[in-house]
């Protein structure tokens, strides 16, 4: 880029100074500068937005301390580099590692509903917690004041809040059968059955209910053994009878959700 003659650094140090001011604003101009396509002609319109998450996954670290995550999530596991945009310690201190705006590698392969590319659509929450211990007060509090946070600000459903295990569940467990769902339904986040449960009408089917909640169906024992960790705090791969009220409260509250 070609300076204009009263920027290029010459004179007194204070004009070299403004000059070289003004040639950074002017270079951090461009590279902040919209990529257009040169195969195309650029007629910009007004009518649009940012692309934005539609949901939120929650994990657990399955590590022994929130340092060890960190470390973790800023290099890789066995399978690779992987990240989070939040991790929220035991003590209920919130780090964040990846901004909103951007692709966290969090999910991995899985499907929820419609939603094919999980990272691409969502925002990650790692809970320090080793999957087999109950979560800590603190970190539930700060959970619900993160998600009061990203629901508001980034405009994603309050309903569209699951855990990795929903949307992946014959490769995993988190956050797993201890993590409080009810209380944050109670608090107003994640789809959960409302009022007294009723049993479904005759012909009711439970693999299609399954399916409309979001849950993939290749292996019908995991599915319901995420659903059962999910909803009943149960590690069990069979529908029983129980089941079939939940099932038929939570499709009809999906019915009644805004789109």
């Amino acid at each position: 880029m070609q300076l204009p003659s009263r920027l290029r650094l010459d004179g007194s140090p204070r004009l070299r100074g403004v000059a070289l001011l003004t040639m950074l604003i002017l270079l951090g101009a461009c590279a902040h500068a919209p990529e257009h396509n040169p195969l195309a002609t650029w007629v910009p319109s007004p009518n649009h937005d940012a692309r934005r998450p539609q949901l939120i996954v929650l994990h657990f670290t399955e590590e022994s301390s929130a340092q060890q995550a960190l470390n973790t999530l800023r290099t890789g596991n066995g399978e690779g580099p992987v990240s989070a945009h939040y991790l929220i310690g035991s003590d209920g201190h919130i780090y964040q590692l990846v901004a909103d705006a951007d692709r966290a590698w969090h999910a991995g392969a899985g499907r929820w509903g419609t939603i094919v590319e999980v990272n691409s659509a969502s925002i990650g929450i790692e809970l320090d917690n080793d999957g087999h211990s109950p979560y800590q007060r603190a970190q539930i509090d700060s959970l619900l004041r993160l998600l009061t946070d990203l629901t508001t600000r980034l405009r994603i459903p309050r309903s569209q809040i699951v855990g990795h295990e929903d949307f992946a569940p014959t490769r995993r467990t988190d956050p797993g059968p201890l993590f409080p769902w009810k209380q944050l339904a109670d608090a107003g986040f994640g789809l959960w059955p409302q009022g007294a449960l009723i049993d479904p009408p005759i012909g009711f089917d439970p693999w299609m209910a399954l399916g409309e909640i979001g849950y993939p169906l290749d292996d019908r024992a995991a599915a319901v053994r995420a659903f059962h960790n999910h909803y009943r705090g149960i590690d069990s791969d069979s529908l029983d009878a129980q089941d079939l009220p939940i099932l038929y409260a939570l499709t009809r509250q999906i019915e009644h959700l805004d789109p």
